[in-house]
């Protein structure tokens, strides 16, 4: 990959564009916590070449979620399901609402 291919890539959001330190560091956490949360397969860092954690935009929104519901009093490990469970059911809300434009066109009447 070239720089050039790195810099189109830094766009998107699945993207591992971030250190461990960076991570911590954006979301005023530690690295503790953030290994926690990979324990616990909330989010899967992936690994640069030297074995190095790495993370996505979207697994730093995560992650600054479960952090939000620890810092309100909530176990690391129920936190994490929490997290899991509102990521399945905006996922699922997303899928329906495709559907239910799939099925119900611009202008076709809907039956009630």
């Amino acid at each position: 990959m070239t720089a050039d291919d790195s810099f189109g890539r830094l766009d998107d959001d699945d993207y591992p564009a971030y250190t461990m330190g960076r991570a911590a560091e954006m979301l005023n956490t530690t690295q503790g916590f953030l290994r926690a949360i990979g324990e616990a397969r909330l989010i899967t860092p992936l690994r640069s070449a030297g074995g190095h954690r790495r993370y996505s935009r979207y697994q730093l929104r995560i992650a600054a979620r479960a952090r939000e519901l620890v810092d309100g009093g909530t176990p690391i490990e129920a936190a994490c399901r929490i997290v899991i469970l509102e990521d399945q059911l905006e996922e699922a809300q997303r899928i329906n609402a495709e559907h239910h434009r799939d099925t119900n066109p611009p202008g076709m009447p809907t039956s009630a």
